[in-house]
C-alpha cells in the first residue's frame, strides 16, 4: 500500500460486529465502504421484533451508528441501496427512509431479492463521503463537497438523486425503464426496457458533461435471468461509446443479478458508476484534471467480451463479478459451493494481483447465494483469503446465477498509486 493512503477498517459497538468476518466500515481515498446492515439489535445481536418498519428503522439505526461512530453525519451518504424480500414492502420501508433523509437524498438502488441473511424482510447498505480521506492523507483533502443533479431528461423522484458526485465519482440511482416525459414503463419486452435504462443513463451524464465512456462498473438487475442474452444484444449497441473507446475495445467491470422483483414490476434496471475527472469543487485544478480510466484483464481470470475483469480510477479498482469458473478451461470447476467461493475468489485474487495489489486491498466485498444456508459454508473458504476479517461485505440470497452457479462474488479494490495522468 502506498504511503498517501491506508485502507481504514473501523468498528463500532453501537452496531451489529461481524463477527471477525467483515468490518463495519471500510474506509479509502475519499470514501467508506459500509457493511450492508440488517435488522439486528447491537445490544442482543437478534432480529428485532415487529414487522417490516421496525426492520428497516433498525438498519437505518445501525447505518447511522456506524456513521456517526466515525465523525459524519447521515446527509454524508451518496448512495443507498435496499435490498427488500418483498417488493410490496418498499412503501412501508420508504416511510421509514424519509425519516432519515428529510431534506437531502442520496442515489439510491432498490430491489427484491429472493433471501437475504438470518431471514430478514430488508437489508440496507451504505456508501458515505470520507472527506478528510484516510490517514496519513494530509488535512487539505477535508474541503471536498458533494454535488448533487437532476434533469428531466431522466426519471425524477423525491426519494432519490439521480447522480451524486463526491471526488473522482458519480454515483448514479439505479434507473428503471421509465420514459421521463410520461414517467411510465416503456411499451415492449425486456430489449426496449433494457434501451430505456441505458437511455436514462446517458441522458444523466449528458446533464453533467460526462461521456458515457466514464463509466467504470455497471450493475444489471435482472427479474428474469434467462433475459440476459436479450439485455446483452442492447448493451453491445451502447458500448462502447466513442471511437477512442471502441478503437480499445472498452467496456466496464459488470455484475449482473436475479431478482426476484423490480419496482414498477419491471423486467430490467440498470445502475452506473462513473468517473469524475473533474473532482468535486474546491479542489485546486491540479487535483481535478489528468485522471484516466485504466481498464485491465489478465489470462489468469476469466474473461469477457462483455466486461473488464477490472476497472481502475483514481483510487478505486472496480472488479465485475467473477462466477466459479476455471481461467484456464472457461468452465465451472468441480465440487460444491465450498469449492465455488474458493474459485471465485481466486478468480478475484489473480486479478488483484496482476494490478500490482494484494487481497489487503480489498475494501468492500459482494456475495451472491444461490442457497443463503450456503453461507457457513462460503465463510469456511471467505476467511482463508481474508483471515483478518478488514473488508466491508454484502450478501444477498438470488433466484439464479450464470452456468446455474452457486455463487458469485465481486470486489471493490482500493487503488493506491491512483490511475495514470494523461500525457
Amino acid at each position: 500500500m502506498s504511503g498517501y493512503n491506508a485502507v481504514s477498517a473501523k468498528n463500532t459497538e453501537n452496531a451489529p460486529n461481524g463477527n471477525g468476518l467483515y468490518s463495519q466500515t471500510v474506509a479509502f481515498s475519499h470514501y467508506n465502504n459500509l457493511s450492508a446492515q440488517l435488522p439486528i439489535d447491537p445490544k442482543t445481536g437478534k432480529m428485532v421484533a415487529g414487522g417490516i418498519k421496525e426492520q428497516a428503522e433498525q438498519c437505518f439505526n445501525n447505518i447511522k451508528a456506524i456513521v456517526d461512530s466515525i465523525d459524519h453525519v447521515m446527509s454524508d451518504i451518496v448512495r443507498i441501496t435496499v435490498f427488500v424480500k418483498d417488493i410490496k414492502d418498499l412503501d412501508a420501508v420508504d416511510e421509514v427512509y424519509k425519516t432519515f433523509f428529510p431534506t437531502y437524498v442520496p442515489s439510491r438502488t432498490t430491489v427484491a431479492v429472493s433471501a437475504l441473511p438470518m431471514d430478514a424482510l430488508v437489508q440496507i447498505e451504505a456508501l458515505v463521503s470520507h472527506g478528510e480521506g484516510t490517514i496519513p492523507n494530509a488535512p487539505q483533502a477535508g474541503d471536498l463537497i458533494k454535488l448533487t443533479n437532476n434533469t428531466s431528461n431522466a426519471p425524477t423522484s423525491s426519494l432519490s438523486t439521480q447522480t451524486v458526485a463526491f471526488s473522482h465519482y458519480n454515483n448514479l440511482s439505479a434507473q428503471l425503464p421509465i420514459d421521463p416525459k410520461t414517467g411510465r414503463l416503456v411499451t415492449g419486452g425486456v430489449k426496449e426496457q433494457a434501451g430505456q435504462c441505458l437511455k436514462n443513463i446517458k441522458a444523466i451524464l449528458e446533464s453533467i458533461d460526462v461521456p458515457f465512456d466514464d463509466i467504470v462498473k455497471i450493475n444489471i438487475f435482472l427479474k428474469n435471468l434467462s433475459d440476459t442474452e436479450a439485455v446483452n444484444e442492447v448493451y453491445t449497441t451502447f458500448f462502447p461509446d466513442s471511437a477512442i473507446a471502441r478503437a480499445v475495445a472498452y467496456v466496464p467491470a459488470r455484475t449482473v443479478v436475479a431478482a426476484s422483483a423490480l419496482p414498477m414490476d419491471a423486467l430490467v434496471q440498470i445502475e452506473a458508476v462513473v468517473s469524475h475527472g473533474d473532482g468535486t469543487p474546491p479542489q485546486a485544478i491540479e487535483d481535478r484534471h489528468g485522471i484516466v480510466i485504466w481498464a485491465n484483464n489478465t489470462e489468469n481470470a476469466p474473461k469477457s467480451s462483455l466486461s473488464t475483469q477490472t476497472v481502475a480510477f483514481s483510487h478505486y479498482n472496480h472488479l465485475s463479478a467473477q462466477l466459479p469458473l476455471d481461467s484456464k478451461t472457461g468452465e465451472m470447476i468441480a465440487g460444491g459451493v465450498k469449492e465455488q467461493a474458493e474459485q471465485c475468489l481466486k478468480n478475484i485474487k489473480a486479478i488483484v494481483e496482476d494490478i500490482n495489489h494484494v487481497m489487503d486491498d480489498v475494501v468492500k466485498v459482494n456475495i451472491f447465494l444461490k442457497d443463503i444456508a450456503d453461507m457457513d459454508a462460503v465463510d469456511e473458504a471467505y476467511k482463508t483469503f481474508f483471515p483478518g476479517g478488514v473488508p466491508a461485505r454484502r450478501i444477498v440470497g438470488v433466484s439464479a446465477l450464470a452456468n446455474d452457479a452457486l455463487i458469485q462474488i465481486d470486489a471493490v479494490v482500493a487503488n493506491a498509486e491512483g490511475t495514470p495522468p494523461k500525457a
